[in-house]
């Protein structure tokens, strides 16, 4: 199969005389020109002098490139909240759509990304970030999408194509095991096979079948080898058996240690060829890196390359379209529909403008603009709404707002008796997690301060102690006090949740997020977001995890599995979000015609409002002779309903998703057993609708 045939996300017709054409310009090409391609370029001097050690200053040439054949240069830029160059639209973070589990939405979002990187000029964008959250203290789960294999990867998918249709290339990340972020230059990530092929590259796969056009390695190892040097990874499973027809190329500046890199399936290294470059060309010279290997990695790259840039474009990329409207309003939703209300006593929620003559607005973080963290990801906006400005502008004149910031917690208590209710903002900045950006300490010591390292992986599970006083002590003054949670990952909340009126998690919720959050808390937006990840009651229901660590072994649970398999209670389940309204299910029914599994229920609107509701579909193995998990997530749609209105939700999937890998066969097995299927609005298991299924002798 060709690049193009296994490339979903682009057109089907192939361009006529591509291979041809790639096999003349590898002839034409000198060992030196190919090895140039094999890396990006000037990087270090435009970081170091132009720039001001600013990144996502510009467009970065990441590989390929040859004046004299007039092959054009890979142009990159990073997201995956928007393309991070200043001026950008500024998406909520990818775990807060994760939240809206909406698929279409997540598809826009990376059409727009497309238009915006076009309209600068690049053709590559790494937005695609589909590495699992195996514990909530992994200071950048917010780049990516959830706990759940399925979920990252449907999602993984669906923004792929959005990105490719404007003729992008979207690289998926970070290949592979990347969780933990403070020791990912030297963590070695230790697994066994099944392991690796049930949890931890399923949602790659399914991103690859998507036809995405490359991949950035990690910069852990997984059982002993660098991922850019994971033979394994990179030739075995990701461009053997899975037929991946792209590039791989590095993480950037400590990604690559050696040029057999090479040898072991990676294609670029970036931002420059300290390892690759002279030294891949003496490593050729010297027999030790074949030249199979290079001329398979510069097939890759202009194969790529040439399809993107010369297939007929959807549309014209002018400036105009960076943070246009638009984009802006599609932010707005994303932002809206990625909100999840945790709780809510007595429907203190949606609060009633009419009601509302004196609104308390505590915490500090309501006032100033958080989108999340200042890493490789971060976007500049043209502006950014925060909650309080939201706040404002929703009531107008209707109310009177007291903003504290929350330092004086006699204060709190003194605003909060007065008001008619209280929003509490409460949660973490990129000060406490993100992508790890180390301190400098002085050579003379004693001479200058000691700058502290930010972001990085969180230390704990909790909100700080004086948010946590806040919320008790306005709380304790006002009966209609709502905590709104501002985090990449899950938060325990044990300290304080059964003391307040109701909760909302509202993420890193990019430019629009202030006005998103005033609009879900006064009703003109029903709340339909589902958590993409289990919030633990305790921290030692959660699996072993070691920011510092030089190895750590990762098992077969985490998340609801782990809650499943060892009967633990959560706070709150995966998949689980509250709705101004109520649904009801009935009529599961199950049959397997073929390999191929059929699904129904019906869904009922059977409140007042209209509103989306995250269907959710889990098999269950509980027959099962072997370790498996309990259930897994195998479907979710989300369906917008008015009130009393019903519809059927169908689903299909096929045998082959019920599979299990053998280690002793090495492959894929299923087991001749009873199945169940359990369909809803979360992973909790009472309130579920069952049904089962058998396969047959």
């Amino acid at each position: 199969m060709s690049y193009l045939d296994a490339n979903k996300s682009n057109s089907t017709e192939i361009q006529p005389g591509l291979e041809k054409r790639v096999s003349q310009l590898l002839e034409q090409l000198s060992l030196e020109e190919k090895v140039y391609m094999m890396s990006g370029h000037d990087f270090y001097q435009r970081f170091l002098n132009e720039d001001k050690r600013q990144f996502n200053v510009r467009l970065y040439q990441a590989g390929a490139g040859n004046d004299r054949l007039e092959v054009p240069y890979l142009w990159f830029a990073d997201g995956p909240r928007g393309v991070a160059l200043k001026g950008s639209t500024c998406f909520p973070v990818s775990m807060a759509r994760g939240a809206s589990w909406d698929v279409n939405l997540e598809q826009r979002i990376g059409e727009a990304m497309g238009r915006e990187l076009r309209a600068r000029g690049g053709n590559i964008l790494a937005n695609v970030c589909i590495n699992l959250l195996r514990h909530p203290a992994w200071g950048r789960a917010q780049e990516s999408y959830g706990e759940d294999p399925y979920l990252l990867g449907e999602l993984g998918a669906a923004l792929t194509r959005g990105t490719q249709h404007h003729n992008v290339i979207a690289t998926v990340k970070h290949f592979a095991a990347n969780s933990i972020e403070n020791a990912r230059f030297k963590v070695d990530v230790v697994m066994s096979e099944r392991v690796l092929r049930e949890v931890y590259l399923p949602h790659f796969k399914r991103v690859i079948d998507e036809g995405v056009g490359s991949v950035m390695s990690a910069y852990n190892k997984v059982n002993g080898n660098y991922c850019a040097h994971n033979k394994v990874l990179l030739r075995d499973i990701l461009k053997g058996e899975w037929g991946f027809k792209g590039f791989v190329h590095s993480d950037w500046i400590l990604g690559v240690y050696g040029a057999d890199a090479a040898a072991a399936g990676l294609d670029i290294e970036n931002p420059e060829g300290t390892h690759f470059g002279a030294k891949l060309v003496r490593a050729v010279e010297n027999g030790e890196v074949p030249v199979d290997a290079i001329n398979d990695a510069v097939t890759r790259i202009l194969t790529t390359l040439i399809y993107f840039t010369e297939r007929e474009n959807p549309q014209s990329y002018f400036e105009n379209l960076i943070a246009c409207e638009d984009h802006v309003a599609l932010a707005q939703e994303a932002s809206e529909k990625s909100i999840v209300l945790l709780k809510n006593d007595d429907r203190v929620l949606p609060l009633d403008k009419r009601d509302i003559k004196r609104l308390a607005v505590i915490g500090d973080l309501a006032s100033i603009e958080n989108t999340g963290d200042n890493g490789s990801s971060a976007v500049e906006p043209p502006f950014s709404v925060t909650p309080l400005e939201g706040l404002k502008k929703h009531l107008g004149s209707d109310a009177e707002i007291i903003f504290d910031d929350g330092s004086d917690l006699d204060r709190v208590a003194a605003v909060a008796k007065e008001a008619c209710a209280v929003i509490v903002f409460a949660g973490y900045t990129a000060e406490d997690e993100g992508e790890f950006i180390p301190g400098e300490v002085s050579s003379n010591e004693g001479s200058e301060p000691v700058i502290e390292s930010k972001g990085g992986d969180r230390t704990s599970l909790n909100l700080r102690s004086e948010h946590e006083s806040m919320i008790m002590r306005a709380a304790q003054a006002n009966s209609k006090t709502i905590p709104v949670i501002i985090a990449g990952s899950a938060v325990i909340m044990e300290n304080w949740r059964h003391q307040v009126s109701a909760i909302l998690m509202s993420w890193y919720s990019g430019m629009m997020g202030g006005s998103a959050v005033a609009r879900v808390l006064f009703g003109d937006v029903n709340p339909s977001g589902k958590l993409p990840f289990t919030i633990p009651q305790q921290p030692e229901q959660l699996p072993f995890f070691d920011k510092d660590a030089d190895e750590i072994e990762y098992g077969l649970y985490h998340g609801y599995t782990k809650f499943d398999k060892e009967s633990l209670t959560p706070a709150f389940p995966f998949g689980f979000g509250l709705s101004y309204t109520n649904y009801e299910y009935s009529n599961l029914n199950v049959a397997l015609d073929g390999n191929t599994i059929h699904s129904a229920v019906r869904l009922q609107n059977v409140g007042a409002r209209s509103g989306e509701e995250v269907v959710q579909l889990y098999v269950g193995f509980e027959n099962t002779t072997i370790d498996r998990a309990k259930k897994l997530l195998r479907g979710f749609q989300k369906i917008l309903l008015k009130p009393g209105e019903a519809a059927t939700v169908k689903f299909e999937f096929t045998v082959d998703e019920l599979a299990w890998f053998c280690e002793e066969t090495r492959s894929w097995e299923v087991e001749n057993i009873v199945y169940n299927v359990y369909v809803g609005g979360s992973s909790d298991e009472t309130q579920l609708q069952k049904s089962t299924f058998s396969l047959g002798d």
